[in-house]
Parts: structure tokens; sequence; C-alpha cells
């Protein structure tokens, strides 16, 4: 780390925020400032070939390109995955305690960003998350059912332990539905039966000890009016930079229809389009569109969520949209720890 203020009791930062608002350079802005790197929370960055869809915008960690003052910023876990293969919060908690250890001890800061809530969760809130495997006897027997049934499955299954189901439009889609049933089992057995805890897939290598994470979390959003906007507007870019045909160049390349729509958003609807589930064009961007929306939605709820849980968000002037700005801002809030 450089000769720049940072308060001895905090040891990383967070940027999170909604889809759109422009993090990444936040991000980059705030790494450049001190000699930092990069660690990203999103779940679809991390797979290599996900570039528009995910929105990778991979020049952002090249400041002043193509002059003499040219600087790349480091990034991690982006592109450390294949798409063939699942990647879940247990194998991002495991990846990242690997690069916070490795940046902690060559005293480079750790500037964390992105917008996947359940990673940044899992990193700021203190817990560690157990690999629950595939139950396939489990799977055979639920694949009759309906979604319906299987929302209904999930909640009784909550209920006979005193939880409730949270944000069931969250998991409306089959696959999250079959995985969720699977880890309420997993976790009820494992209270019940020792022998459990100590589970670990023979393929996977074990949990790296958790390091001391003490973020100084920081968030940015826009006014709704705005955020729909950029979405919009980011939405038509990505289609004419080539979002379609990236998607149909992924499965010309053996990966399924059924894996490309669970990863979600742009990569499902485009899916659903080519295969003809989807008539038109202007029908995929209306829906897609949409999705977007709601999607934002969403990470706005769990951010909410977050500080109910005792998670402290210092969360910068919505109104102001420049990034060089919004910078100033983060170092300005850093300063007044002292």
């Amino acid at each position: 780390m450089n000769d720049k203020f940072f308060p001895e009791s905090y040891n990383c930062v967070v940027i999170l925020g909604p889809t759109a608002v422009g993090k990444t350079g936040v991000g980059v802005g705030v790494a450049d400032y001190y000699d930092g790197q990069i660690i990203s929370a999103d779940s679809r960055q991390v797979y290599r070939g996900l570039d528009i869809g995910s929105g990778k915008d991979l020049d952002e960690y090249i400041l002043n390109k193509g002059t003499s003052k040219e600087k790349k910023i480091p990034y991690h876990l982006i592109d450390n995955a294949d798409v063939k293969n699942e990647y879940n919060v247990f194998n991002y908690q495991k990846d990242f305690y690997k690069v916070f250890t490795e940046l902690q001890s060559k005293n480079i800061l750790p500037v964390i960003v992105g917008g996947t809530g359940m990673y940044l969760d899992s990193i700021v809130r203190g817990y560690d998350l157990i690999e629950v495997p595939t139950n396939h006897e489990l799977r055979k027997e639920l694949a009759g059912k309906s979604e319906i049934e299987l929302t209904q499955i999930l909640s009784e299954l909550k209920n006979k332990v005193g939880n409730k189901l949270h944000n069931s439009t969250d998991i409306t889609e089959r696959h999250r539905l079959l995985r969720a049933i699977e880890i309420e089992i997993f976790t009820q057995e494992k209270k019940s039966n020792p022998q459990l805890n100590n589970y670990r897939n023979s393929s996977d290598e074990k949990m790296p000890e958790r390091p001391d994470i003490k973020p100084i979390i920081i968030g940015t959003t826009f006014e709704r009016s705005v955020l729909r906007e950029n979405v919009t507007k980011r939405l038509k870019q990505r289609l004419q930079e080539g979002m379609i045909e990236e998607v149909e160049s992924i499965h010309n390349s053996g990966i399924s229809w059924e894996r490309l729509e669970r990863l979600g958003l742009e990569y499902r609807f485009v899916s659903e389009f080519l295969q003809g589930k989807i008539l038109s064009e202007n029908e995929l961007f209306e829906k897609l569109n949409t999705a977007i929306h709601q999607f934002v939605k969403r990470q706005e709820t769990w951010f909410r969520g977050m500080e109910r849980k005792g998670v402290k968000i210092f969360w910068l002037n919505r109104d102001v949209k420049t990034k060089e700005t919004r910078v100033q801002q983060v170092v300005d809030y850093i300063n007044s720890l002292k």
C-alpha cells in the first residue's frame, strides 16, 4: 500500500451497488489511488467466455490507455471458472480467501467490487459456508413435481425448523428450487448427524482458513429513473456489440441451452430467443429489459437486508454521477475515519 492514509482498523474496501451504476469505474479509481487491486464479486464474470452479457468491460481496468501514463489495475476472480461447471458461493468464498490472503501478505489493499449480494454477504458478514453435495436420488424423486409443488415442499421444510420462505420470487426457476430443497435437507440432516460436519467432496480442496476481513463498505446507486435509463441504454449497447452472437458461439462450443438458461438474465433470454421461444428481437429486448429492472430491485432489497443485519454501508450521494467525483467521495469518507 502507498503512503496515503488508510485507517489501521480496516484492511479492505468494498464497492457495492445495483447493476448499471458504474461500480467498476469507481472501484478502479479507488484501487488506483491506494495502489490496490480489484477482487470481483460478480457471479457471472467468474466464467470465461461470458464477456458481453456479463458486462466485464475489461478496458475499464486500463487507465490512460494508449498514453505514456497507461496503467493496468490488476483484477482477480474474473475469468477463473469454466462455464461447463457450476460455480457457487462456496467456490467463491474459497477462492476469495486465497486471493485476499495473498494480497494482504504483499501489503496490497484489496478493493472488492460487485453486485452479487450472496457473494458479498459471505465475505463481509463473517460466516463460513459448507459445500452441499448433489443429491441424485432426491432429484429423481422430485423430477415429476411442478414448480408450485416444489415451492410448497421448500416452504414446509423451512417451517419445520421455524424458518420462513423469504423472497420466493428469486427462486421461481426449477433448478433453483431443486437446489434450495437439496441445501435445506442437507443442512437439517447435518444438525442431527455430526458425521456430516466433516463432509468434504473428495474432489475439492479444503476451505482455506478465513482471513481477518475488516471492510470499509461503500454503496453507490442512482435515483430509480436514472437507473432505468442506464439499464435500457446499456442493454441496447450490449445487443449492438454482439451479445446474441456471443451466446450462440458459447452454445456452438458445446454448452447446452439448459446450462445457458441457468446463467440467468441475458444468457437465459438470448438462449430462449435463439431456440425460437422468443419470436423477435423486439420481444427479446422488452422481456430482458423488464427482467433486468426487476433484478435491480432485488439487488437493492438484498443490500437493505444486509444493513438490517448490522452491515454498515456508507452510501455515496446518488445525485453525483461522475466517476471522478464518486472516487473522491470515497477517499474523503475514508479520510474522515482518522
